[in-house]
């Protein structure tokens, strides 16, 4: 976990002053605007490194002893909200991303007049409010997170399911999570049909066509490490969310 957490920190600190210095740089509102989000998802990830993998190392070096460490399950429910709150965050704002570039590039006067950094700011807080209420919703409701069986993480009740608000916690973030991915797909796909139709056709100046290509490869590369990082994850939780049980030799593989 000191690995991970360390490398986290560092790309995300590196993007973050590349972010800055770019948004300093660009005064072309489409482009200001696709930086600020950027931003939002660098930080949210930045602060996720962090603090999960402090708690993580934390859980390690207490040879993840839980009754040591947790008596009252105060520290275990607050690791859960973080990981749940950290977990939904990115997956979220990449799919606002995708869609604020979606109408830039497919609609650019809705986007120029409607759209303005105010907005995606409101945006911003509203997805990070979001984020928090679902990771809250187990507290609410009287549902406290649990240990897993690795004892190095706390997360929904995955074991032992008792009725259908465990599962519905669990559907809850695997669908998030999985239309984000969804609704990043299909924006990107029409983004990139867009540009490349307006490529042929020669219907944009050069300069702005290169930030569009720029923007998109950047989604991209965010939703490829995206599917590839959380769809086992996700999928995994709505089965298990579905079916109420544990696929023993799944939850060996994705969640120890």
């Amino acid at each position: 976990p000191i690995i991970f957490m360390t490398v986290g920190i560092l790309s995300n600190s590196l993007a973050i002053a590349i972010l800055i210095k770019a948004y300093q740089r660009f005064k072309l509102k489409s482009k200001a605007s696709f930086l600020l989000c950027a931003s939002g998802l660098v930080i949210t990830d930045l602060f996720g490194h962090l603090i999960n993998g402090a708690i993580a190392v934390f859980v390690y070096a207490a040879d993840k002893d839980w009754k040591w460490i947790d008596q009252s399950n105060v520290f275990c429910n607050i690791f859960g909200m973080c990981m749940v709150f950290f977990g939904s965050c990115p997956l979220l704002l990449g799919s606002v991303m995708a869609v604020e570039r979606c109408i830039g590039v497919t609609k650019p006067i809705f986007h120029s007049t409607k759209m303005t950094l105010r907005h995606i700011k409101a945006m911003l807080a509203f997805v990070w409010i979001f984020a928090v209420m679902i990771a809250l919703m187990p507290i609410i409701f009287s549902r406290p997170y649990e240990i897993q069986p690795s004892k190095t993480w706390c997360f929904f009740r995955t074991k032992n399911i008792k009725d259908w608000l465990d599962s519905f916690f669990l559907l809850l973030f695997s669908c998030l999570g999985l239309v984000s991915l969804t609704v990043s797909f299909l924006c990107n796909a029409v983004t990139g049909l867009t540009l490349i139709r307006a490529k042929i056709h020669n219907i944009h100046h050069r300069q702005g066509r290169s930030h569009h290509f720029e923007m998109i490869t950047q989604l991209l590369a965010i939703m490829c490490v995206s599917c590839i990082c959380w769809s086992p994850f996700l999928v995994t939780m709505a089965r298990i969310g579905v079916s109420g049980q544990q696929d023993q030799e799944i939850c060996k593989t994705l969640l120890l």
